[in-house]
């Protein structure tokens, strides 16, 4: 069967465990989330023994899990194992492995498989062999304008109330990060003394949360959101950020995305040379996005050029306020018609 994480999280307590979970997606806060009510669920059913393997590479022993299914087990008559298979593409051996499972079950054994990546491709013949006789749990990424209904739920999973504008406002604290938002509801519930939160009360228990870093400040920039850049830009200023310890990430980020711009440019395969950089799927939007508003390659030379000339002014060594090239240059790359912010020559 398939359930969302939080449907698995308020179903497992009163079930009897199902031979094998998988439970995958790219909002890690879910995945870790319901995995982890799956083996309080085991730990409640009396397993005390888990295994955990990690099959992060090509070198990883699909034999080894076969023959750790039909070992007997030492310690309990039970055994969780664990398949950690971050790409969720575990190849054809890991397949034939995982359905062979699937298709006669250990009696002693229940097999919980997570993974970080997953979309409409990973969802193959062993991923449906899952459904069949367990569970299959999907935690995608939360959208915005889902966002205020999950924060709605957990505050009234953990007994608070709040009105539509004090959830509102938490929403824009957190910035769609979900480990802060449930951060902020664990402090909520121990601060909060019952009380209804109404904006103003939201404002005084909450820290501004939100995940000023530059990560998230270049996925922004990449992914179009202009208004997202400049309040990010703020809260790393007003904490006191220097410009110098932003650029090395984000000029590698830009020259990343200029390699793939000429790839683009010249037909090649940009699916390919993402994944052969390291892109994974749940990180490639943001690139699409930012290569669709500026495919041509000398776009992307002149960004790194800029940013290069920004981290000489954070350094003291040209002139001009790095603040402001910082914010030309985000601004430029997050809308098209703002490259005119970069007055030396930009096309």
């Amino acid at each position: 069967m398939e359930l969302r994480p939080e449907q698995l999280i308020s179903q497992i307590g009163g079930q009897a465990l199902a031979p094998v979970y998988l439970i995958a997606g790219p909002e890690l806060l879910r995945v870790i989330e319901a995995a982890d009510a799956v083996r309080a669920k085991a730990r409640a059913d009396g397993i005390g023994e888990r295994e955990v393997f990690d099959a992060d590479g090509r070198d990883f022993d699909w034999g080894q899990l076969a023959s750790s299914f039909n070992a007997p087990s030492l310690f309990s008559a039970r055994r969780l194992v664990e398949l950690r298979l971050p790409s969720g593409k575990p190849g054809k051996e890991g397949a034939e492995v995982i359905s062979d499972f699937c298709a006669r079950p250990a009696d002693d054994v229940v097999l919980l498989i997570t993974a970080g990546e997953w979309s409409k491709a990973h969802q193959g013949k062993w991923a449906e062999a899952v459904s069949k006789v367990g569970v299959l749990s999907v935690a995608w990424a939360i959208k915005p304008h889902e966002l205020g209904d999950w924060i709605e739920r957990r505050l009234r999973a953990k007994g608070l109330r709040a009105e539509p504008a004090a959830v509102q406002r938490l929403s824009e604290r957190v910035e769609g990060n979900l480990l802060a938002a449930a951060q902020e509801i664990d402090k909520l519930a121990l601060l909060a003394d019952g009380q209804s939160l109404d904006v103003a009360k939201m404002e005084s228990l909450v820290a501004d949360a939100a995940r000023y870093d530059v990560f998230r400040l270049s996925e922004a920039a990449f992914s179009g959101q202009p208004q997202a850049v400049l309040r990010m830009l703020a809260g790393l200023r007003a904490e006191g950020e220097a410009v110098a310890a932003l650029m090395p990430i984000l000029i590698r980020e830009l020259l990343l995305t200029a390699g793939l711009s000429r790839v683009q440019a010249s037909g090649g395969n940009l699916a390919g040379e993402m994944k052969a950089k390291g892109i994974w799927e749940s990180r490639q939007a943001p690139f699409k996005r930012a290569l669709q508003r500026h495919p041509d390659p000398r776009r992307w030379e002149r960004f790194v050029a800029e940013a290069s000339q920004v981290d000489r002014m954070a350094k003291g060594r040209a002139d001009g306020d790095p603040w402001l090239g910082l914010e030309r240059l985000l601004i430029a790359l997050s809308e098209a018609q703002a490259v005119r912010l970069l007055v030396r020559g930009a096309r």
